[in-house]
Parts: structure tokens; C-alpha cells; sequence
């Protein structure tokens, strides 16, 4: 998402039409990425053509500087999406459409100023697509979009732990989908998409799922997909229960108290409710436009955070009192806390900046207490673009809303979601997080009255612990002079949304040291007007360096305040182009394959990958290359509309799926060349594929989600062989090699549920069962040479960890290469073996969100000193290391996010121990 710096050009700025207002200083100009749009035009004065509203001014300002904006009909392709008004100042935001379909994240901003009469143009900014192409017809209906979605949710959270227990029919059914309609996702000409919101609750851990998911329209396949929930860490109007409550008020608001959970006694606004006889934290003296709309706390003790995100449970209640006293049970469940900044919030925006609440127009905010993770603590807060939700908090952290600043972050979400509306993932969700914290944090630093060279004024969450010290307690710390883009940590939208959480401090502590060098009210002030005033959705850090400088000098910061907003910046690296100066140590062999969702293959000397245009526009083609880089590489696949993924080799073949509109096929074609066969068809299939000689297996699904194994033979596909699908039996995790097959079994047996790890020898079809799992214990993905199988497990659930298991085919010597207890157990995911070595994809257990807690690749080899074998690191790329495949030796392939973007490497040797 980056774009190129900021300069300064006169020519660029050139009016089209004769219409000017005054000579001004030079345009500021940055050029818009993939589009011929500027990304930001600032510093002109130039008069708008008179019009009834300010956002018919706006567009008729493009229509007659085309030449500028590039934007051929502006009447037509930008629609309204609010004016913000402030003193004579007018902010238009217009949202782009591609032939009536709204456009993501395609939002520009015409800035304005209201003179005798008249409108000046002093600014333009954002994200216009200039090149979209695609049509805007779907192939697939709503249905069909929504079970796409639900599977393509149930699938990531299933892959991400394979704890989730596969039987679980209200997990399989605890997710629901709401179409949107039709979305134009802008990658390169345009992808035409449905876009899905699904809500329910993950299948493993129970956790709160609310994801936004956009099908291809033609196809039905997921290209993209992220979480709408605004949490604290990575882990409108009022409801109509609200509604009710406040039908039967008969009083006007009233000043009570309450005692914080830090021991200080704060004033409240309570409002007394006849139906209940009781006062209740609805405050309703701030908001002053609608007696409805007011600051409500309601109590969500009992109720699991998972039934709150995008949900409004119809029993939740306002805490209440008999007096305006609110006692110890409105402390500890954090109510007195969350109520009263809730107020603070509200007013640091209402007198800093005018802001009347989240939205800037009265609405309703609404805070809920207590929830829990399943009747355990919940150590974590969001917004999920309604409300606030605070978690319990445990024996060391108090309930979230005890912190002010995480009040604040929470609010801010809010205030975000209806300015700039970042979209929560990659780089954009990243700077969410970013002014998330930092108004968090400056309102209680102001409150607190925090300087700002105070070595504590940079914490985040400080002072939730009961009994550790603010810094040991800390989430975060935006003064830690640490990040920087060079510390930037790639990772696919499956993990931290991409990074919002792990990357945020690098702009929040380029914010935070704007507020130290020019004062916290300058400093707020630029940062309020860039995200209100010239972010759009889809920015990332170079725009966001962009708005702040540009914003800064529209406020009236000169000189040595102005650069020391550049330098704030350049020191922790968001400087033109940074993405590019980031280093792997590893052989790239695909770059940028900007796929979702799709795995490797490797085999006989070959990889094989999924892979679209470099815009991401087209469907996917499936490419294989030799291992060692060398030749050309192969395009397996036909470029038919469907997406071609998650393609398996053993040199010979390669074969795959090809997702439609119909479902799922899987294919094949001899690397040597040949006609695609077509091996089968089927509603849904998993990951999981392979082929070894003439054997392909793969794992396919019911309706329902219901898991089954297959197998068939390349000369006869029509001979197909099926396990588990059913009700009470479900079959998992296949993988094959040397004539056999391994996979996880899990049927039921005299009313309990049995888990087995099963070999099958293809030629003879005699089936070994090489292990029992022991109860509760879940079975994940597999892998098989030809001594030895290998296969990962949890039998100690929600522990964090996972196990390696080897046995030798008829399962003797039974032993854990990686255990899920002791000294460096890790929480292992994936498995890939080779005659050499194997290989396992783990990420270190814990919370702390950090480089050594994402997925790497771990590789087990003999060890030449003894029986035994050694473990090392495959490679220390910083980032995210996914779909390891065996290539080889000890050479493996796989996809690699340290830049930013996916890319296929490979190493021939592990890396050993990495700092």
C-alpha cells in the first residue's frame, strides 16, 4: 500500500479550468499508488463552482480538474458519505463506485473553505481506483455466498487450531452469514465480490468470531477475509433492548457517585427508571440534540464475550442502584470505571475538536461490563462497531474498563469507524490500532496529567494490575523508541488480522513523539484533523506520514515543529519506499503470489503454488518450478474463471483444486505437459492433497462441515474410495507416500467417540491402526516417509501447545519429537517429512504478541552423535512462516510473509539458532 513521498510541484498543480481564487504557496502533491489519482493534493486555493451542498461542490471541483484527478465523471462514480463541518470548514468524503457497485476502501476527500459566500478548495486527498475494468454482473446469488463464507471462517479457524472437536454440531452450526450485496475489491482491474458478514462463535477456543469476508461473485471463492472486532489486544443508535429501558424513564438525569476501582471516588450521571424503581448509569446530560441518545453502562456479568460481538442479548439490563450511590458490586465488575470514561471520552472530543460522540452526530454509547471467555476471565476489550465491550479481568489484571486509556482506545475505534474507517487489517488496521492508542492514551495522560517526558506516559493498560507494576503490566508502550518499519512484522490476514496489533507501535510511537517535540494540544489536533479530514480506508503508513505532515501544515506548524513531525517519522522508519528495505534469508522462488487461503506442494525435486496476477485480480492459476530456482517455471493450470489452489506434487504430477460456482474439483496434469483431467467433484474440500505415483488423496466435506477422507487411483479416478463424511464419522488429515496412506479417524463407538491415527496400504487395502488417542485428546495433521509416520496432537486442551509424534509404520517406537509439556514445548500446526528430515510449523507459546510468537518453521534431523535426532530452525526471516513443504534432503519450500506480502522461498539447509 505504499505510495511515493511527498514533493513539492507547482507544474502538478496547474488549474484546468480558469476559475482560481488566489495565488497560495506551492502544491503539495503525492502520487496515488496503482492509480493516476493523487493520493494527496494540499496547499491550493482554488474556488469551487457554486452548488446547493457541499458534496455537489466537491465532485463539480473534480469534473473541472480531470486533468488533475483523473476522475471522468465524478456525478456519477462518488457518492456522498458525509461532510464534516467545523468553523467555516467543510471536509466532503465521497465514496467510489464502479458502475453502481460501491468500490472498498475507494473513498476521496474534497477540503473546503466557506468564503463571503463562497467555497475555496484547499485540499483533495485518498484512494480512487482509476483502473478498474470489471464487470459488474455476479454468477453466484446471496446463498451460495453466505455457505461459501461460513466455510471459508469455519476452515480458518479450524485450520489455525486443530483442537476444534469435529463433532461439535453446535460449533458446526454456531456461525451464520449476512450478505451485503455486491463490493468491487479494488486489486488491479477490479475483483467482483459478495460481501459477507459472518458472526457466531469459533469452534476451538469459543471465542468471539465477527468476520467480514468477500466472496468472488463468479466463482465463490473467498479472497479476502478479516476480523471486525476492535479488540484491545490480539487475542448507531441504541439496541432495541435500550430502547425499551428508556421508554419508561420518567425522570431527567441526576448527579450520583461511584468509587473506581483505584479507591477514587468519582461523580456519575445517573437517571432514575420508574419501570425498574431503581437509578441506572444512563447518562443523559452530555448528548443534547435527543433525550434518547445518552451514555449508557449495562451489565454483561454472565454473558460470554462471544454472544456479545455483533450481538445484543435481549436480557442484558443498565446496572442499576436504589440510590444515585452506586456501591462495591458496581466497582468490581468495572461498571463505575467504564461509565465514568465513558464521560471523559466524551468530553476530551466534544471540547478538543466538537465532536458530539463517536460519530460526531449524538449517537448512543454503550458500554458492557463483565463479560467472560466461556465463565473464565476475559483479559480483553472491543468494539465491534456498535458498542464496547469489557472483559471480566482475572486474579492479577482488573476489569478492562478500569483503564482509562483503554476506555479511550475502545471509544476511538468508534470515532474512526464513522471518519476514516481504516479498514481493520494489513497496514490500514495497523494505523487503527495506532490512533486507537494513541487518543487513548493522550486523554489519560491529560487527566492524569502525565508529561510527556514522563517515562510512564507511553504505557498502555499500566494500570490494570492488582499487584504487578505499571511497566511490568503494561500491553504496550508507545514511548518505547524500539519500533520501527525495520521491526515490521509480515503475517497473513489469518494471524492478528495481519499485524494490526504486532505493527501498530511503529506509527503510535511516531505519534507519540509528535505530542513530545510540539505540545500534546498541537499534536492532538494534527492527528484528529489527518484522520478526520485525509485518511481513506484502504491507507497505509507512507499515507498516513502524508496526512499527518500535511495536516500539520494546514494547522499552521512551521519551521522547527514541522520538522520535527518529519523526523518523527524518518526515526522510526516510515519513510518513501521502507516496505523494500526489508531482508529474508532465504531463495525466493514465487514472488508476491497475493493469494488467500491456498498451500504448497513439493516433491521429486519440484515445488508447486498458487498464485494470481501481481494486483491480485485474477483468479488463481496453479504454477510449479524446480526447487533449486533453476529453469523456467510451469503454468499447470487452465485460466478458466475458477481458482485454481492448494496443489500437492511428487515430480511426476501435479495435481489440485479448482474452486467454481459449482464446487470443487480436483485435477490433474503431468509436469512433462498434457491435457487436465478432472479426478473428481464435490461440494467442499479441505487442504489437504496429495499424490504419490498413481495414488491422489484429499480431504473433502459435507454439508455441515462434516470431514471425510478420500482416495483414488490416476488411471481409474471413477474407483474413488471414501472414509468418514457422516454424522458419527468423521475422517481428517490425510497425507501419502511410499503406497500408504495416514489420516485421522474419530467415529463413534458405544455412544463415546473414538480417535485413532490409521495407516492404509494401498495395494492390499489392509488398514493398521497405529495409535488410540486417549480421551479428549484431538489429532491433527500428518506426514509419511517410508519408516516412519508423523502426525500432531493435543492431549492436554487449552494449554497452548501441541505435540510432534513419529512412530515407525506399524506403530512401534512410538515417540515425541516435539512434547506438548516441558521445556520448549511449542504449538505446533503444521507437518512435512521428507527421507532426511521433518519439518513443523510452531509458534512459541504465550500471550505477548511478538516476532518469536508467530509461526516458524522448525526441522528435526538425525543427530550424528547419537540415536537421537537435533532440532534447529529452518530459517530466521522475521514474519510469518506458513504451508512448509518437504522438497528434499533437508530443502523446504514455503510461503514466507516477512515483506510484506506472500512469497514462495526456500532454504536448502536449516539456518540453526536465530537471535
Amino acid at each position: 500500500m505504499g505510495a511515493a513521498a511527498l514533493v513539492v510541484s507547482a507544474a502538478t498543480a496547474a488549474p484546468a479550468a480558469p476559475a482560481t481564487a488566489e495565488p497560495g504557496p506551492p502544491v503539495l502533491t503525492a502520487p496515488g499508488a496503482d492509480t493516476a489519482t493523487p493520493a494527496l493534493v494540499d496547499g491550493i486555493r482554488e474556488q469551487a463552482p457554486a452548488a446547493r451542498t457541499a458534496a455537489d461542490a466537491a465532485r463539480a471541483h473534480l469534473a473541472a480538474r480531470e486533468d488533475r484527478y483523473r476522475i471522468a465523471d465524478p456525478g456519477r462514480d462518488l457518492r456522498p458519505a458525509g461532510t464534516l463541518t467545523s468553523g467555516g470548514r467543510e471536509t466532503v468524503r465521497l465514496q467510489q463506485t464502479h458502475h453502481g457497485v460501491p468500490v472498498l476502501g475507494g473513498q476521496y476527500l474534497v477540503r473546503m473553505e466557506r468564503r463571503d459566500g463562497h467555497r475555496v478548495v484547499t485540499g483533495t486527498s485518498g484512494r480512487y481506483f482509476t483502473g478498474l475494468r470489471t464487470g459488474t454482473t455476479a454468477g453466484i446469488d446471496d446463498t451460495l455466498a453466505v455457505e461459501r463464507a461460513v466455510d471459508a471462517v469455519r476452515r480458518d479457524l479450524t485450520a489455525r487450531d486443530f483442537g476444534a472437536d469435529p463433532d461439535d454440531e453446535e460449533a458446526g452450526g454456531a456461525l451464520t452469514g449476512t450478505s451485503h450485496g455486491l463490493v468491487v475489491v479494488p486489486h488491479g482491474t477490479g475483483v467482483l465480490t459478495r460481501h459477507i458478514t459472518v458472526r457466531g462463535t469459533g469452534p476451538a477456543g469459543g471465542e468471539p468470531v465477527l468476520r467480514e469476508v468477500y466472496i468472488d461473485a463468479r466463482a465463490g471463492y473467498p479472497v479476502l477475509q478479516y476480523s471486525g472486532i476492535r479488540t484491545f489486544t490480539a487475542p448507531t443508535t441504541a439496541p432495541g433492548n435500550a430502547a425499551r429501558a428508556l421508554a419508561g424513564e420518567a425522570a431527567p438525569g441526576t448527579t450520583g457517585s461511584g468509587v473506581r476501582l483505584d479507591g477514587t471516588t468519582v461523580p456519575l450521571a445517573v437517571t432514575h427508571d420508574d419501570t425498574r424503581d431503581a437509578y441506572v448509569l444512563r447518562d443523559r446530560t452530555r448528548i443534547q440534540g435527543d433525550p434518547d441518545r445518552v451514555l449508557a453502562t449495562w451489565d454483561a456479568r454472565g454473558h460470554w464475550a462471544s454472544d456479545l460481538s455483533g450481538a445484543w442479548p435481549e436480557d442484558l439490563r443498565e446496572v442499576a442502584s436504589p440510590t444515585p450511590e452506586f456501591g462495591a458490586d458496581a466497582t468490581e465488575s468495572g461498571a463505575v470505571d467504564a461509565h465514568w470514561a465513558a464521560g471523559q471520552v466524551y468530553d476530551y472530543y466534544r471540547t478538543r475538536f466538537g465532536r458530539d460522540s463517536l460519530d460526531g452526530h449524538g449517537m448512543t454509547v454503550n458500554s458492557l461490563v463483565g463479560a467472560t471467555d466461556y465463565g473464565q476471565p476475559y483479559v480483553n476489550a472491543f468494539w465491534d462497531g456498535r458498542k464496547m465491550v469489557y472483559g471480566s479481568g482475572d486474579d492479577e489484571y482488573r476489569p478492562l474498563s478500569a483503564a482509562l486509556d483503554v476506555v479511550g482506545h475502545e471509544m476511538t475505534h468508534g470515532v474512526i469507524a464513522t471518519s476514516a474507517d481504516l479498514v481493520y487489517a494489513g497496514q490500514s488496521g495497523a494505523m487503527n490500532e495506532a490512533i486507537a492508542d494513541y487518543f487513548g492514551n493522550a486523554i489519560e495522560a491529560d487527566i492524569r496529567r502525565l508529561p510527556m517526558d514522563d517515562p510512564d506516559s507511553g504505557l498502555m493498560g499500566e494500570t490494570l494490575c492488582r499487584t504487578r507494576n505499571p511497566r511490568d503490566c503494561a500491553f504496550r508502550d508507545l514511548d518505547d523508541g524500539r519500533t520501527t518499519a525495520g521491526s515490521f512484522l509480515g503475517v497473513g490476514f489469518g494471524t492478528d488480522n495481519g499485524g494490526v496489533h504486532l505493527n501498530s507501535t511503529i506509527f503510535a510511537g511516531a505519534l507519540w513523539d509528535i505530542r513530545a517535540e510540539i505540545g500534546p494540544e498541537l499534536a492532538d489536533a494534527v492527528v484528529y484533523k489527518a484522520l478526520t479530514e485525509y485518511l481513506t480506508p484502504l491507507d497505509g503508513f507512507t499515507q498516513g506520514r502524508d496526512a499527518v505532515v500535511a495536516a500539520a501544515g494546514q494547522l499552521g506548524v512551521r519551521g522547527r515543529d514541522l520538522t520535527a513531525v518529519r523526523k518523527a517519522f524518518t526515526a522510526h522508519g516510515i519513510v518513501p519506499h521502507w516496505e523494500k528495505a526489508l531482508g529474508i534469508d532465504s531463495d525466493v522462488l514465487l514472488s508476491r503470489v497475493v493469494t488467500y487461503d491456498s498451500h504448497l506442494g513439493a516433491g521429486g525435486g519440484w515445488w508447486a503454488a498458487a498464485r494470481s496476477d501481481e494486483s491480485g485480480a485474477e483468479p488463481y492459476s496453479v504454477w510449479a518450478g524446480r526447487t533449486d530456482g533453476k529453469g523456467q517455471l510451469k503454468l499447470m493450470s487452465p485460466n478458466d474463471g475458477r481458482y485454481h489452489v492448494n496443489p500437492a506434487t511428487d515430480g511426476t504430477t501435479v495435481v489440485w483444486q479448482a474452486h467454481g460456482p459449482t464446487g470443487v474439483d480436483i485435477l490433474a496434469r503431468p509436469l512433462a505437459g498434457g491435457p487436465v483431467r478432472t479426478l473428481w467433484h464435490g461440494r467442499s474440500a479441505g487442504t489437504a492433497l496429495g499424490v504419490d505415483g498413481d495414488t491422489v488423496t484429499f480431504a473433502y466435506h459435507n454439508h455441515g462441515g462434516r470431514a471425510g477422507v478420500a482416495y483414488l487411483s490416476l488411471k481409474d479416478p471413477a474407483a474413488v474410495v471414501t472414509i468418514g463424511g457422516g454424522t458419527y464419522h468423521r475422517a481428517t488429515f490425510p497425507s501419502v507416500g511410499h503406497g500408504r496412506i495416514v489420516y485421522q479417524d474419530r467415529q463413534r463407538v458405544r455412544a463415546e467417540y473414538e480417535s485413532t491415527t490409521r495407516l492404509i496400504d494401498v495395494a492390499t487395502g489392509e488398514e493398521t491402526v497405529l495409535q488410540r488417542a486417549a480421551p479428549r485428546t484431538t489429532l491433527g495433521p500428518t506426514a509419511i516417509t517410508a519408516d516412519h509416520v508423523y502426525w500432531l496432537l493435543d492431549a492436554v486442551g487449552q494449554d497452548g501447545t501441541t505435540a510432534l509424534r513419529r512412530a515407525a509404520l506399524d506403530g512401534a517406537d512410538v515417540t515425541d519429537l516435539s512434547p506438548e509439556t516441558g521445556p520448549g514445548a511449542l504449538n505446533v500446526s503444521e507437518v512435512t517429512a521428507g527421507a532426511d528430515a521433518v519439518t513443523m510449523t510452531a509458534r512459541t507459546p504465550g500471550t505477548e504478541l511478538s516476532n518469536a510468537a508467530l509461526s516458524k518453521l522448525w526441522q528435526f534431523t538425525p543427530d550424528p552423535k547419537g540415536d537421537g535426532t537435533r532440532r534447529a530452525r529452518v530459517s530466521c526471516n522475521r514474519g510469518e512462516q506458513l504451508s512448509a513443504a518437504a522438497a528434499g534432503g533437508t530443502r523446504v519450500v514455503w510461503l514466507d510473509a516477512t515483506t510484506g506480502t506472500g512469497d514462495v522461498v526456500t532454504r536448502a539447509r536449516p539456518s540453526g539458532t536465530c537471535a
